[in-house]
């Protein structure tokens, strides 16, 4: 075989790569990535007190409803084994183990009734030192639900758990995480 074959070879497979790839590529960006409207709707300011929304301003969004009552009345029947396996996704930023120092965020180890922003050698935000009190249930599911806006300038960045029921298993693991467990509500 000489070096013209070679070349003819060489390009008649990198011609069918390219083929099959860019094809590939050009179904992934064309196929299920439909969007209602381009963009983000930027929130308007409110309107004056008495005047009328101007025109073509979006509706205000609906108030995010409280769910903490929801979460304490699940907390007797919670399950701290799912919540153990929601609790990985939290591992990325906090340990849990006894004695273990502080990662992005504070160790969760007897996080329930401890001092807020307590852990030794974390440096907790300024919102958090402030918000002072204890890590009780009702606090954990308050932070757990939307942690920047249970404690706005919080250094947390994760926005939240999606239901009270997983609110309520992971509250229920981290009741686990100490030398004497917290007993959850009856």
């Amino acid at each position: 075989m000489d070096q013209f074959e070679f070349t003819k070879i060489a390009g008649s497979v990198l011609c069918a790569l390219l083929l099959i790839f860019g094809t590939k590529t050009i179904i992934e960006m064309n196929v299920g990535h439909s969007h209602e409207k381009p963009g983000f709707e930027l929130p308007a300011p409110a309107p004056a007190e008495g005047a009328a929304p101007a025109e073509g301003a979006a509706e205000a969004a609906p108030v995010d409803k409280d769910e903490t009552p929801e979460v304490l009345a699940l907390l007797p029947k919670a399950n701290a084994d799912n919540g153990k396996a929601i609790f990985k996704k939290c591992q990325g930023c906090h340990v849990s183990e006894k004695g273990k120092a502080p990662t992005v965020g504070p160790n969760l180890w007897d996080v329930v009734n401890r001092p807020k922003a307590s852990f030794p050698g974390f440096n907790y935000s300024a919102a958090m030192k402030a918000k002072g009190g204890d890590w009780s249930f009702e606090e954990l599911a308050h932070f757990l639900h939307k942690p920047k806006t249970y404690i706005p300038g919080t250094k947390m960045v994760f926005s939240g758990l999606p239901t009270p029921n997983d609110e309520a298993d992971v509250i229920a693991y981290l009741a686990t995480l100490a030398d004497t467990p917290v007993p959850l509500p009856k």
